[in-house]
């Protein structure tokens, strides 16, 4: 059918103005909230940092006019590792994809296709036991022997069960019988009984003997490898319905990896038929999803954004802090005074030796050497071998940290229990007065601060190389919950 020219420029006209009012309208409905390095962010984004991370739980919750700092700050790092090229790392993509996929590969099936594998197991199930003869619900009375027991004691075992076979042929109950005499004592409490079996579930023996009974019978002593058993069989019956097996059914396929190997022929299917690499069938996935359901694509991105400013956070901040020991000490330099203590503190070791002269030993050991190589060298010396000559504990000491620095180093009355086989005990070291010596005397404290330092500098730098702007009237509508 051809159309006409008013017809077609009709159509036209209509097609450009709806698709130019589409982004218009979820303009609308989700406005752009602020403008970071010229790159917008949507309220949605935002909303959903926000409320994220001022959740109910959370301690120090902020005002949404707080977060916007914070949330400006978090943007401006990750553009600054994007700008890094840091997401075109190997690692990174790897580790991406790895969370992004694990997001998107439940929908590769649905319930329905759960439901029908559901269905495929029981009637595999139900074709193998109703084949096989059905379920039996025995009961029986065991009389066990050890494995590997001479044929002595299968003997004394069949006189036994014999006497109760023909107690059971006068007349006893075989349930009174099965609680005092059977040694399965996990069924002897329930007289016998052992629940519903299938085929194959049990020794040979006892299933020949069990599936050849009616319900009602009762067989003769039967030898297996456990010993003697009388078997009473209550009742038979084919596999059960469905119904009452499918909650079981779907747990199972949850907890062997059956729905995961779902997905993984799913994928592999549609990977098959398109010639596309997995990677890309994922990543279409990702991108389908997100399309129609925000969270979803907030949750990625989130991911996404949270791993790049991981590894740019350790580059400019977190390792290197760790290892910039020139940086470290300057810093401490710069704030000595931060780390002085109202109290002295003994930097030096508190040690237990084996034998006495060995006390002398050790002060002679690290006399001349920097403070943060006598473990080393104490390691060395007198630990070397099997023997371990001496325990030490080395630190800057504050009252109550060690019991021996308390009593010979800072006089305070307190008991102290010797090491076990190494009844000579020593200090050595010096009393720090006012603080400490250098940063390693107190490097933890130093890092934090020193990571506290470039935090604030880095963020300082993206604030003069980044530019923002905030609609003030959309933060007004942002929707906290």
């Amino acid at each position: 059918m051809r159309m006409n020219r008013g017809v077609a420029v009709t159509a036209l006209s209509f097609i450009v103005c709806f698709t130019s009012l589409a982004p218009a309208q979820a303009q609308k409905n989700d406005p752009v909230i602020m403008t970071i390095a010229g790159q917008p962010v949507l309220r949605s984004e935002f909303e959903y940092s926000y409320n994220k991370n001022n959740a109910e739980g959370v301690i120090d919750k902020k005002s949404v006019e707080e977060y916007v700092d914070l949330f400006v700050n978090y943007k401006m790092k990750v553009k600054a590792a994007m700008d890094a090229h840091l997401d075109t790392l190997k690692s990174f993509k790897d580790e991406f994809a790895t969370y992004r996929n694990q997001q998107v590969r439940p929908s590769f099936i649905t319930e329905d296709d759960v439901e029908a594998e559901a269905r495929n197991i029981y009637n595999r199930t139900q074709h193998k036991v109703d084949s096989l003869g059905g379920l039996v619900h025995p009961s029986h009375i065991l009389l066990q022997v050890k494995q590997q027991a001479p044929e002595s004691e299968f003997d004394a075992a069949k006189v036994r069960i014999d006497s109760i076979y023909q107690a059971l042929k006068s007349g006893a109950d075989f349930a009174d019988m099965a609680k005092k005499y059977s040694d399965d004592k996990a069924s002897a409490v329930r007289g016998g009984d052992l629940n519903w079996i299938q085929p194959r579930q049990t020794v040979k023996e006892f299933e020949d003997a069990a599936f050849a009974l009616k319900p009602g019978e009762m067989s003769q002593p039967v030898r297996s490898p456990f010993g003697y058993h009388i078997i009473l069989m209550q009742e038979r019956r084919n596999f059960f319905p469905y119904d009452s097996l499918r909650t079981d059914i779907i747990r199972f396929i949850n907890a062997r990896g059956i729905r995961e190997q779902m997905i993984d022929e799913k994928v592999d299917s549609l990977s098959k038929a398109t010639g596309d690499p997995r990677d890309f069938i994922y990543e279409q996935r990702a991108e389908e999803l997100s399309a129609k359901d925000s969270d979803m694509k907030n949750l990625i991105r989130e991911y996404h954004d949270g791993l790049l400013l991981f590894e740019i956070g350790n580059r400019k901040v977190w390792d290197k802090a760790t290892k910039d020991e020139a940086g470290l000490a300057k810093y401490f330099a710069e704030h000595r005074d931060n780390y002085d203590w109202e109290e002295p503190r003994y930097k030096g070791i508190a040690y237990h030796t084996k034998v006495k002269k060995d006390l002398k030993a050790v002060k002679k050991c690290v006399k001349k050497i920097p403070f943060d190589q006598w473990g080393d060298r104490l390691r060395s010396t007198f630990n070397n071998d099997s023997i371990i000559r001496i325990r030490a504990e080395k630190g800057v000491f504050k009252k109550g940290d060690n019991a021996f620095v308390d009593k010979m180093v800072f006089k305070k009355d307190t008991t102290v229990n010797n090491v076990e086989g190494y009844p000579f005990n020593g200090v050595y070291g010096k009393l720090l007065k006012k603080g400490p010596e250098d940063y390693r005397d107190v490097r933890a404290l130093v890092v934090a601060d020193y990571q506290d330092w470039l935090e604030k500098e880095w963020v300082a730098e993206l604030r003069q190389r980044y530019k923002y702007t905030v609609d003030k009237d959309v933060l007004k509508t942002v929707n906290k919950h």
